[in-house]
């Protein structure tokens, strides 16, 4: 399915070229594709404790531990960028968290189950986040016409707008997907405390800086132009 799934990205790219009216793309891929890397204790870690738009996961460590929807979206979004390098089309992808809102995740359960496939792991190092699909669907909004307005937008952009830091916001997840309440497996590594509260010096951070910044700067243009201040 991670195969299928590349070659449909790859398609659909080609697609967009050889449109003439179509000259812009917002491909939609997943946090999935920038997270999943192999561990190191703190001292010895040779990745960068930031996760942003620079960092991929590793298709390697994703078949190893069968992470196959994070190997799907790491290799649908590689093969977009391979099939859109060198031609007359911009690219621009977005990389949601989990995808949630009312009623949402439960309208939806296959993919948000599949993207929990490893989330313990996620949680324990803080990169278990999800993303409300109004913010998403603005994220797609917003950088298409930044695309359209000057070219600003360019590259990946990674979409969150809430990071699971504890154990019963994680069970809560489990209890809306109607999947059996796990508990949480990383209790035992180290930075768990018995709080419920998942933290440490050797956890990752999240940053979405790149997104908040085109958002709020098309935020603002918007608001000059509809509601402009009054020096009365």
């Amino acid at each position: 399915m991670a195969i299928l799934e590349a070659r449909a990205a790859e398609q659909v790219v080609e697609a967009c070229v050889r449109t003439e009216s179509v000259r812009k793309c917002v491909f939609t891929s997943s946090l999935l594709a920038c997270v999943w890397r192999q561990s190191y204790p703190h001292h010895r870690r040779r990745f960068p404790a930031i996760i942003d738009e620079s960092c991929w996961s590793d298709e390697s460590f994703c078949r190893d531990n069968k992470l196959w929807f994070a190997l799907g979206k790491t290799m649908a979004e590689k093969a977009a960028w391979r099939a859109a390098r060198g031609r007359d089309l911009k690219l621009v992808t977005i990389c949601p968290a989990l995808v949630t809102g009312p009623g949402f995740r439960r309208r939806n359960s296959t993919p948000s189950i599949a993207y929990l496939k490893g989330a313990h792991a996620m949680l324990a190092e803080g990169l278990l986040a999800t993303a409300d699909v109004e913010r998403v669907a603005e994220a797609h909004v917003r950088v298409y016409e930044a695309m359209s307005g000057g070219g600003a937008a360019g590259g990946r952009y990674i979409c969150y707008d809430h990071v699971v830091r504890r154990g019963e916001e994680f069970a809560e997840l489990q209890r809306q997907l109607g999947l059996p309440i796990t508990g949480v497996a990383a209790a035992s590594r180290p930075g768990y405390s018995d709080d419920g509260d998942v933290g440490g010096d050797g956890r990752f951070a999240l940053c979405n800086g790149k997104l908040a910044r085109l958002v709020s700067s098309r935020r603002r243009c918007t608001y000059d132009v509809y509601y402009p201040a009054s020096y009365d």
